[in-house]
């Protein structure tokens, strides 16, 4: 049986929220989800690696799910205050050496915090669908959809919305489509259901309207990389992928893209053969 633990850690003034797979010697994966979503995305993912040797760090964003929502949201809904937060989380944790997954933003994160606050101790840093450069028009649809999260008069609307929202994940069985509609609820004062997350933090692409433009950050990274670009992603473009293999790890020979068929923006993180491909790489 493969241990599971949730825990709340103070970082950066704030209670961050994150579920602990495997065990506390085993070496150290940290998994963080995308923009709208909390770490119980990753649950498939982290089961599958906490059963292999790893242990496997998912926390909730500031914001997010069960971790605590800004106070100073145009100052704090941002990458460099989330690469604080990461290096608070592990430096409470005690965990010196990570591998690194992210789905979209977590994918930034881990980018920006790995010539960063945490050069040397993140060790490989897997993209889920995210590169240094995103398409406008996916910023867009995403803005779009984040910044006015809809309420519902039950949680069986709420999934039925979630399946045509994120139907570009691929597949997911209807137990994975309950538990990822469960853990990313909350229950507004009327009694309506809503997405689990702070509407304010989408204003981190009005505020910081240029934090995820990242060729500079991209271009100084000296890990492995492995890229999952769904094939039929908006926001990871052909042009883009092309790019980021003639640049920074590209350059360098430590690039591995593999297109994820099936998917678009961005794959779900839960199926044997994803699971080969990230736990594969963080063999390397």
């Amino acid at each position: 049986m493969v241990s599971c633990v949730s825990r709340y850690v103070q970082c950066a003034g704030y209670e961050i929220h994150l579920m602990d797979w495997g065990e506390a010697d085993a070496p150290a994966v940290v998994a963080w989800h995308g923009l709208a979503r909390t770490g119980r995305d990753m649950d498939d993912l982290a089961g599958h690696l906490a059963g292999r040797g790893f242990r496997v760090l998912c926390p909730d964003t500031l914001g997010r799910g069960l971790s605590q929502w800004s106070r100073a949201p145009d100052e704090e809904y941002c990458l460099a205050f989330y690469e604080r937060i990461a290096r608070e989380l592990l430096d409470a944790l005690g965990v010196r050496q990570v591998r690194w997954i992210g789905t979209s933003m977590g994918g930034a994160i881990g980018m920006v915090a790995a010539v960063g606050a945490l050069a040397g101790r993140i060790t490989h840093l897997a993209l889920n669908d995210i590169a240094p450069q995103l398409a406008d028009a996916a910023i867009a649809r995403i803005r779009a959809y984040a910044g006015r999260p809809p309420a519902f008069d039950t949680v069986g609307e709420l999934e039925a919305f979630f399946r045509q929202v994120y139907a570009p994940y691929g597949w997911l069985s209807d137990e994975q489509w309950r538990r990822l509609t469960e853990t990313s609820t909350r229950r507004l004062p009327d009694g309506r259901v809503t997405p689990h997350y702070d509407p304010a933090m989408v204003r981190q692409f009005v505020v910081h309207e240029h934090d995820y433009a990242l060729w500079d950050v991209y271009d100084r990274l000296d890990i492995p990389v492995l890229c999952l670009h769904g094939e039929q992603s908006d926001l990871v473009l052909p042009e883009t992928i092309a790019a980021m293999k003639t640049r920074g790890p590209g350059a360098k020979g430590l690039l591995q893209v593999i297109e994820v068929p099936g998917c678009g923006h961005a794959p779900a993180l839960n199926v044997a053969e994803q699971y080969a491909w990230v736990e594969g790489f963080f063999r390397r």
